[in-house]
């Protein structure tokens, strides 16, 4: 049985992917989750130290995963390939938290939720752009293109899972994720 901080973290989750932070309130989510306000205080001591947990906890796996997807092994395709493969998985599992985050991409500075979600979008682009780092010796037509790749390709990612989120598309064969890459090799080489 789920205990208390767990209960209340799912809630909270499901509330803000579906909501937004903002429009959600700790009244809202101690009533859905079935617990009191001290208890939610007890052990997040707020809104804000809630959404944090959330994001730490779930930001573990995400970047574990992408870390090693992002392993360039001299084969650009292949990399590309296992990214988008990796971030197609995770909003599988992960969906409410893939849908928070995108509509957390784009939150202004003055947003008390910006440090903790630019910094997980930090990594992730970290790790994207470094494996396109890697990649430059084998491509030389890439160098000093890095950061441009990286956010292309997390771009098209997320649209595609943000499609699939809406229930657009359907993001579970292999073919999609070769068309994707497909889609974007042509743009790197051509």
């Amino acid at each position: 049985m789920p205990d208390n901080r767990s209960i209340i973290l799912h809630t909270a989750l499901n509330l803000f992917a579906a909501h937004g932070y903002d429009a959600v309130g700790v009244q809202q989510i101690v009533a859905e989750a079935g617990v009191t306000k001290p208890t939610l205080y007890y052990y997040f001591q707020s809104k804000l130290g809630l959404f944090e947990s959330i994001v730490e906890e779930k930001a573990v796996g995400l970047i574990l995963g992408l870390r090693e997807a992002c392993d360039y092994q001299h084969d650009v395709t292949l990399s590309i390939t296992r990214v988008t493969q990796f971030y197609f998985d995770f909003q599988q599992e992960n969906s409410a938290f893939y849908r928070l985050m995108l509509v957390t991409s784009f939150v202004p500075p003055s947003s008390e939720i910006f440090q903790s979600v630019s910094a997980l979008h930090a990594k992730q682009y970290g790790l994207l752009e470094k494996m396109f780092l890697e990649a430059v010796p084998d491509h030389g037509n890439m160098r000093g293109r890095h950061k441009q790749y990286a956010a292309s390709l997390r771009g098209m990612i997320d649209t595609y899972v943000g499609l699939a989120l809406q229930g657009y598309i359907e993001l579970d064969d292999d073919h999609t994720v070769y068309r994707i890459v497909h889609q974007f090799m042509h743009g790197i080489f051509s």
